[in-house]
């Protein structure tokens, strides 16, 4: 008897290890960390799903709204990818990925994505930072349930080396408790084009407090400039959010080639002190990421800096160029090399002793009216800020035309008082104007004749130029000159 219960006992044991065994075989397919249940799939595209499983083996997925099967055979590492053909805005949906063994990732739905970058004001929560607050964010956070608006925080990560995947995270439906630790900029742009397209919409924050527009370049992409030093594989990063590529590497990376709409950008404070560099950096950055994406020229919109009293900073004590006004010139000026963007101004919205605009709503609408109107085709009303376009002399006097201000300017009642113009001797002096139209002129007694003239062109100030839709004027000069 005892010798059988041994017998029997010997038996079971093989049996749980041969089990065992095949379930090691069968390991559970995984997908990259964006795939997640609630997620949301650009419409009407061939978007990208991908992950890992054994190597070599055969993996298949089942998309729910077509009964599609699509089948791929993973490479010697075991990762696979698939490109699957989604239909037009709904769900919910299920996708079952299998390898064997299978997994289903559910509440599943289709709409419009938009990828969401940048430093600490695309990051700053709607709760606020400590101290720091959101403007009318508690009610706004009590009344944001919202099934048909689904966020994903990508988790910081900087790191010397490009990772496959990003740090675990995992897309979330909009409600209070999530909307508080979400980007509030992203968050206001994302809630007013669920309320104005009525689909769902997925909106993937993927920003770093600090960061400079170098972290979140590749090394290829910063070729082209060799003044930037390009830390080696291993290397000590002494500055998590402001060390070239470190950021592409462990947040960016691993995302690109999900299938997005567009993309919203709200950077540019850490590269304050270099605006001529950053007139080239953006735009190769974006020329660049549109090229990993593989998807075309995708709209890229982005938010102009705030005005800030950056001369306040100890580095500025011996930086010529602290002036926030060369930053967002040259922003305003990547415009005309940045194919299908648009640029939210934000000259109205700056706070003195703050980096971080408390008024969030602003930024995110603002951002929200270029994507209705440029990429969504949304007419008759206002979502472009008016632009300066020409300067002419006659006389004493400089007279300014603007562009995309067809139902003219106003500084609604208030005196203008932020133009200067300057002369042959290149020195500046505060203007009179006045507004006719969609042009202004200006003129100051000190110059008999006006050669060049700037408008806001300070390290902080409040705008008071704006379009009759109440979109303010970004902050400009005619010249270019270095004083």
């Amino acid at each position: 008897m005892k010798k059988f219960k041994t017998i029997i006992s010997r038996l079971i044991l093989i049996a749980l290890c041969f089990a065992f065994c095949r379930e090691s075989a069968f390991a559970e397919v995984k997908p990259g960390a964006l795939f997640t249940d609630h997620m949301v799939l650009q419409q009407q595209s061939e978007v990208a799903v991908w992950g890992w499983a054994k190597p070599e083996s055969n993996v298949s997925l089942l998309s729910s709204w077509n009964k599609k099967k699509y089948q791929v055979k993973s490479d010697a590492a075991g990762k696979w990818k698939f490109k699957i053909a989604t239909p037009v805005a709904g769900g919910p949906y299920e996708i079952t990925i299998s390898d064997g063994q299978a997994i289903t990732l559910k509440d599943v739905l289709i709409g419009e994505v938009w990828f969401c970058g940048g430093q600490s004001n695309m990051e700053m929560p709607m709760k606020g930072f400590k101290s720091q607050p959101v403007l009318g964010s508690n009610e706004a956070i009590l009344k944001s349930s919202n099934n048909q608006l689904r966020l994903y925080t990508v988790p910081r990560s900087s790191v010397t080396e490009r990772q496959d995947t990003s740090k675990t995270s995992a897309w979330k439906i909009a409600k209070p408790e999530t909307v508080a630790n979400f980007s509030a900029t992203a968050y206001h742009f994302g809630k007013l084009l669920s309320e104005m397209l009525q689909v769902p919409v997925g909106l993937i924050n993927d920003s770093y407090g600090g960061s400079s527009i170098e972290a979140w370049m590749s090394p290829e992409q910063l070729k082209a400039f060799p003044e930037v030093i390009i830390p080696a594989k291993g290397a000590v990063i002494k500055e998590v959010s402001r060390t070239p590529t470190t950021l592409y590497n462990g947040m960016l990376y691993p995302v690109i080639g999900f299938g997005i709409r567009g993309a919203i950008w709200y950077q540019g404070e850490s590269n304050y002190e270099r605006p001529d560099r950053y007139e080239e950096l953006f735009p190769a950055m974006v020329k660049a990421w549109r090229a990993d994406w593989g998807m075309g020229e995708f709209p890229f919109f982005y938010a102009q800096i705030a005005p800030y009293n950056y001369a306040q900073l100890p580095v500025n004590s011996t930086a010529p160029k602290y002036n926030s006004a060369l930053i967002r010139d040259a922003q305003r000026k990547s415009l005309n090399k940045i194919t299908n963007s648009g640029m939210a101004v934000l000259l109205d919205i700056g706070e003195e002793n703050s980096i971080h605009p408390a008024n969030k709503t602003a930024g995110g609408t603002r951002l929200a009216y270029l994507a209705l109107g440029n990429t969504y085709g949304i007419k008759g009303f206002g979502y472009a800020s008016p632009a300066y376009e020409s300067i002419s002399i006659k006389e004493n006097k400089a007279i300014l035309k603007f562009e995309g201000a067809a139902n003219g300017l106003t500084s609604f009642g208030k005196a203008l008082t932020l133009f200067e113009v300057a002369g042959a001797d290149q020195k500046f002096y505060q203007a009179k104007a006045s507004i006719s139209g969609s042009s202004i002129t200006v003129s100051a007694e000190q110059v008999k004749v006006p050669l060049a003239v700037r408008y806001a062109f300070k390290d902080f100030v409040n705008g008071e130029l704006f379009g009759n839709d109440g979109l303010p004027v970004s902050s400009f000069r005619t010249d270019n000159w270095e004083n």
